[in-house]
């Protein structure tokens, strides 16, 4: 068994003309947690549906538990995905199924229980991020915190080996947020996960993972620990992980000169 649980290979992928990928190539290691960082538009989402296999790359390769992802058949895809849990940007819950029903969707989609089994499951993901007693309860009435979690539980439904998490620290309260950092770190330690964190927020990222990874203009920028990371002399790295307005990052979107767009043709 190989020690990482992903493989990237020369990954390229562009959304009509405009490249978003350009030859990425990482490894994600089996039980740690490992942080995806970079600006908006880097990538960072696309990278996460080329792994789940929503996307296909135009050139290059994506094993995941070692399996081709894009050379396998729809029936093996699903199988493959039944390994892997993901928590969405914007939670994706069920809006008419209450939280209960919402975590017992997947499983019973993909396995035939007895109710009282199925019950117990559900409780128990609920248990693991502290709503068991939100389970009457409807998406509308949750607050933000609170909806993540959930997702979070719906997530680890089926028992995944690999969860992959979409910006799961925007938009939250600095309660919640360290809430759901306390729980990548201590579900993915308990469940003997491999975690995949996509974020632009810095702080929260190098206090979660172990190894980080900083993605910009389609390629790895920086690798290492959060430590090295954070004492990188990188001038991007260092624009990027200390919010810093001037440096390599350009603030207009590539075009002509404003001059030639401005002038008046006969």
């Amino acid at each position: 068994m190989s020690v990482n649980a992903v493989e990237i290979r020369d990954l390229h992928f562009s959304y009509g003309d405009l490249q978003v990928l350009r030859g990425l190539s990482l490894d994600i290691p089996r039980g740690q947690v490992v942080a995806i960082l970079g600006g908006s538009g880097s990538g960072k989402s696309t990278l996460l549906k080329l792994i789940g296999g929503q996307l296909a790359p135009e050139r290059g390769s994506v094993t995941v538990e070692g399996k081709n992802v894009h050379q396998l058949s729809a029936d093996k895809l699903y199988q493959l995905r039944l390994e892997m849990g993901m928590m969405f940007q914007t939670s994706g819950l069920f809006s008419d199924l209450s939280v209960y029903e919402n975590i017992a969707f997947p499983i019973r989609e993909n396995f035939k229980l007895p109710e009282e089994v199925l019950r117990r499951l559900v409780l128990m993901k609920l248990h693991a991020v502290g709503l068991r007693g939100a389970q009457a309860m409807m998406p509308a009435d949750l607050s933000g915190g609170m909806t993540r979690r959930v997702a979070l539980a719906r997530a680890i439904a089926t028992d995944p080996k690999l969860m992959m998490y979409d910006e799961p620290f925007a938009g939250l309260d600095p309660i919640s947020l360290n809430q759901i950092v306390e729980l990548i770190r201590s579900l993915n330690q308990a469940l003997g996960l491999t975690s995949i964190v996509v974020t632009y927020d810095v702080h929260e990222a190098l206090k979660v993972a172990d190894y980080v990874y900083v993605i910009g203009d389609g390629a790895i920028l920086g690798k290492g620990s959060s430590e090295e990371v954070a004492a990188s002399e990188d001038p991007y790295l260092k624009q990027f992980l200390n919010a810093l307005p001037d440096g390599p990052v350009r603030f207009h979107f590539p075009g002509p000169p404003l001059e030639k767009d401005l002038r008046i043709h006969g």
